[in-house]
């Protein structure tokens, strides 16, 4: 059985990523790339489907781990009755070639090790070909080449490759591992040192960067070093997570396949970086962001490949048993089919952010988005599948009516300031009839509080961002109706839910856990309604959820007190980050996603009673 989910940490060289648990086992690799087959997939199903573990031999151990400071460099210790010995983990920023890098130092005393080394590639499935090399083997698979350099012996045990070596105060024992093409020359070994000693400079160099020096500057450094390991560094798209099938609900079907990038994830990703000081990679991000959007209004999608691939066809892996038994194993996504109409409202407001602050727009990149509003002209009043991509059929979702409002609020803002020609009045008339409907339809006056989909009683944490996006501001009273049902209803122990799966029909079995994202937009809401104090000691009690290393996933079961979902996810960092900044705006200049807090006229005339 694969380790808890907490019980993982990260390393990657921003093109690909894999997971290690405490007890030095890889059990997750994706070679080359975040979305490619993994060659170890016991995460999902057992060792024989791929990891490689290094550990003391016999005996009892302990360990404890950190991350090497500013950087994604994994430090494992373990305490053994011989001694001490730490394992190093790192994927030093690729060259031509992807490389896992193994250390062990000895610390104190003598400790004898194993290390067992089992690829297995298409997902588990598929056992390479290997011969042995003067230092190591070579295995093929189809197109997939593996090479492994080892300073001690390896041999062949049943269909796996073994060492045992003991390793003593002061000594180095170093494995390399690299992918290469099989059709090509074998990829030459790598300098284990030198790429050690790159991978902390490029690292530290990069966190010296951070503009922030509050209080919760270990996490927000945290966050954003594993935004940066999701990033696929050649196109500067952001992955969700790098994993798939991790269940929102241990043994449940709710298990998706999060190698991707979502448009969703636009404008909270680009404000993450920002204000972190990371302007390269917010460009990169808003670059990837209009290049997959190239092509017909009526195409975009809600999520993209890395490179901006559009066929991400869903599909179930039969061999993996899934983690703990959280069956089926997806890969791919049918929801990248669905049609989500918020996707126009972050990406308007992720082209107003970015021409705001890097200038990195004009009039003819404006025209594309003028399509696309065009497109959403036409669309606005059609019911969608909403933000959390539910199965069980269209509706009139507040939060993609909401979203829909601020495509056509950021494109009159940046016609107006800029001076774009574009049709403003057309907009600003949708603009205010999105709005009007909202008020109208979607308010319930017996909750005193926005819901989920117009006429329904049920919540939705998304409702949570409309001080955030500045649909309304955080003093009105709508608004803090809201924040308090949210509270009462989608609180259980303090953390949000998304929706009660309990009474929503979403087209699946209910039960999940409490989402972290959700949780953190709280702290946004919170702080915007006034209540400060609150907003803290919530986002204490969720910095407190981090696992040993500071990651998270994407949501939390408190019942078993354990993470759910894909790890670590892109959105619960991103929405730390956020939150991180809020909480501490009244002396930090930050960029916010509303430049001003609107209050039309039309939601004041919305004010008065109507029935239900």
């Amino acid at each position: 059985m694969a380790s808890k989910i907490e019980d993982y940490a990260l390393i990657g060289d921003m093109e690909a990523a894999a997971l290690v648990d405490r007890n030095g086992s890889i059990d997750w690799l994706c070679w080359p790339d975040f979305s490619s087959n993994a060659c170890f997939a016991a995460l999902l199903g057992t060792p024989e489907n791929g990891n490689w573990k290094i550990a003391p031999l016999e005996g009892e151990w302990s360990s404890s781990r950190r991350y090497r400071e500013h950087t994604l460099i994994l430090e494992t210790t373990y305490n053994h009755a011989c001694g001490a010995v730490r394992l190093i983990d790192f994927m030093p920023p690729r060259g031509h070639h992807s490389d896992v890098i193994r250390i062990i130092e000895g610390v104190r005393g003598s400790v004898p090790m194993r290390m067992g080394l089992a690829l297995r590639f298409e997902f588990g499935r598929v056992v390479p070909w290997v011969t042995s090399i003067p230092d190591g083997i070579r295995a093929v698979a189809g197109p997939s080449l593996a090479m492994l350099h080892a300073s001690v012996p390896v041999l062949g045990e049943g269909l796996k490759t073994v060492a045992d070596f003991t390793v003593r105060k002061g000594e180095r024992v170093w494995f390399t591992l690299t992918y290469g093409n099989s059709w090509e020359d074998d990829p030459a070994q790598v300098n284990w040192e030198g790429a050690f000693n790159d991978t902390v400079r490029i690292w530290r160099n990069w966190t010296r960067r951070l503009k922030y020096e509050g209080k919760y500057r270990t996490a927000v450094e945290r966050s954003l070093i594993t935004l940066k390991a999701l990033t696929f560094r050649p196109t500067g798209g952001i992955v969700a997570a790098p994993t798939t099938s991790l269940p929102e609900q241990i043994g449940s079907v709710r298990n998706w396949d999060y190698r991707y990038c979502w448009l969703r994830d636009s404008t909270f990703t680009l404000l993450a970086l920002m204000n972190g000081g990371f302007y390269h990679e917010a460009e990169a991000w808003n670059d990837w962001l209009f290049r997959a959007l190239a092509g017909s209004p009526d195409q975009a999608q809600i999520m993209y490949g890395l490179r901006g691939e559009q066929q991400l066809i869903e599909s179930e892996i039969p061999w993996l048993a899934g983690y703990e038994n959280s069956r089926p194993v997806r890969v791919g996504n049918a929801a990248s089919g669905q049609m989500q109409l918020d996707i126009y409202g972050e990406v308007l407001d992720s082209f107003f952010h970015a021409h705001h602050r890097m200038r990195r727009h004009d009039q003819s990149d404006f025209r594309v988005l003028s399509l696309l509003l065009k497109r959403l002209e036409a669309i606005w009043q059609e019911p969608d599948e909403g933000i959390w991509e539910t199965r069980g059929g269209p509706q009139q979702f507040t939060h993609s009516k909401m979203m829909a409002w601020v495509a056509f609020d950021r494109a009159v803002m940046l016609a107006e300031q800029f001076g774009y020609d574009a049709p403003i009045e057309t907009w600003k008339t949708i603009r205010d009839a999105i709005h009007a409907e909202i008020c109208k339809h979607a308010f319930h006056h017996g909750k005193n509080s926005f819901t989920r989909a117009y006429g329904s009683e049920d919540l939705d944490a998304a409702l949570l961002l409309m001080p955030a996006v500045g649909f309304l501001p955080g003093h009105d009273p709508r608004v803090k109706g809201t924040v308090t049902a949210i509270e009462r209803e989608l609180m259980p122990h303090g953390f949000v839910l998304r929706y009660d799966t309990a009474k929503v029909q979403d087209g699946l079995p209910p039960g999940e856990g409490v989402f972290f994202a959700c949780s953190f937009w709280m702290v946004s809401a919170l702080k915007a309604i006034g209540r400060k104090r609150d907003a803290k000691k919530l986002f204490e009690r969720l910095l407190a959820l981090c696992n040993d290393v500071g990651l998270l996933s994407e949501e939390f079961d408190l019942e078993q007190n354990r993470m759910v979902g894909n790890f670590p996810q892109a959105f619960s960092h991103i929405a730390l980050v956020n939150a991180a900044f809020d909480l501490e705006s009244d002396g930090v200049k930050i960029r916010k996603r509303a430049h001003r807090n609107v209050h039309h006229k039309t939601a004041k005339r919305s004010n008065t009673r109507t029935s239900r």
